[in-house]
């Protein structure tokens, strides 16, 4: 009975008008980036961000892509409430690229409240209308860095990060304002213990054996550091045929390599490289935080910082985070000799599973790679379209 008052509030609360305001001040921009945390109050699955570096993420003179990008902030209220949340981006040298004008939309939260969604979806379209746009797509947020699409199956399974962790009900309210499917996701897990055919050592045994490349195996950060700016490169190249992929400068590379080279674990760090020393393929994984973000509530200060490092240590899960193979040396098997000492160095740590990073469903060369492992499908994100 205690909770009566507030629910009749809750409920009070959904039958007032919908407005929508764009962010214009700091309170607005506060009220922006912590309302996902009263959303999910009580879902057990979220996966909040790491708040600090949302405002980072939010600050144009921090971050460059709103250098190039045309951006808005909408917050939906009832009365005095927020009630959900929206950006819309336009990113020109990617339109520039593929010769289309497309808006997005992106970070998109709100409560189980369609009029307050469609509400939200309509002025990011309207916004995107009066800059030229004959097409919206999302969520999708100014690269593919971000997290894309939204999670429609497996939301029962563990979360991690740099991917979408929404309500079930967004989809739904996506879908009844117009939007298409353009393309799915797909995450994988594999039991590294069970699922690994035998096979697979036997072939990376032959890999190392007739390949005149070097697995490099890395003890501490210093030893890392070196690699950090070739690894991108190589992202760079490999990726660019990718939808949304937006290649990283020389500054960008430096600032991704700062903010996350202190949480990489140099075990799950793989690095091939060729008879001159030029890298070949590399895989980066990172054992999984979900619980000790979660307990942290996404704040690394005053104790989060603990929190994290604690789910770290006890972690039995690792995720894959990203990895690539040159072009011309695909096929040669590089992917299997680092997935291989990827789950053997996963196996000395105590670890169960290990989790892939987004996948394409048009991606089938990797995805076959990973179902050949003994991985499976087990949560799916899509990204919409509709026209203007």
């Amino acid at each position: 009975m205690q909770n009566l008052p507030q629910q009749a509030d809750h409920l009070n609360r959904f039958r007032m008008p919908v407005s929508i305001r764009p962010v214009t001040t700091r309170h607005d921009l506060h009220t922006y980036i912590y309302l996902p945390e009263k959303i999910h109050a009580q879902n057990p699955n979220w996966l909040p961000p790491f708040f600090m570096d949302e405002r980072t993420y939010y600050n144009p003179a921090k971050n460059k892509a709103f250098r190039y990008c045309d951006t808005a902030l909408f917050l939906a209220w009832r009365e005095n409430r927020p009630v959900g949340r929206v950006m819309g981006i336009i990113h020109h040298p990617h339109n520039q690229a593929i010769t289309e004008k497309n808006a997005r939309f992106a970070h998109f939260e709100c409560f189980n409240d369609e009029e307050a969604a469609f509400a939200l979806l309509d002025a990011v379209e309207n916004w995107a209308r009066t800059h030229g746009m004959t097409r919206i797509i999302g969520p999708f947020g100014f690269s593919d860095k971000d997290p894309e699409g939204l999670q429609i199956e497996g939301f029962n399974e563990l979360p991690i990060l740099v991917t979408a962790t929404n309500q079930s009900y967004l989809p739904g309210f996506v879908e009844r304002r117009g939007y298409a499917k353009k393309l799915d996701c797909l995450d994988y897990r594999i039991d590294i213990h069970q699922d690994v055919p035998p096979a697979y050592a036997r072939i990376c045994e032959r890999v190392q054996r007739n390949l005149p490349y070097t697995l490099i195996h890395f003890q501490n950060k210093k030893q890392l550091r070196p690699w950090i700016v070739p690894v991108f490169q190589l992202m760079n190249e490999t990726y660019q045929d990718l939808y949304g992929f937006v290649p990283l400068d020389e500054q960008e590379m430096q600032e991704t390599a700062d903010r996350y080279l202190p949480i990489l674990d140099p075990r799950f760090v793989k690095v091939i490289a060729d008879d001159r020393g030029k890298l070949a393929a590399f895989m980066l994984g990172l054992p999984n935080m979900t619980p000790g973000i979660q307990r942290a509530r996404g704040r690394i200060f005053p104790f989060g910082w603990w929190h994290i490092l604690q789910a770290a240590r006890r972690a039995t899960q690792l995720d894959l985070l990203l990895g690539a193979v040159a072009a011309p040396l695909r096929g040669r098997g590089l992917d299997i000799l680092m997935g291989w000492n990827m789950i053997e160095s996963a196996r000395k740590a105590g670890m169960q599973t290990m989790e892939s990073h987004l996948i394409l469903e048009t991606n089938k060369p990797m995805r076959a790679e990973f179902e050949r492992m003994g991985a499976k499908p087990i949560k799916r994100f899509r990204i919409w379209e509709k026209p203007l």
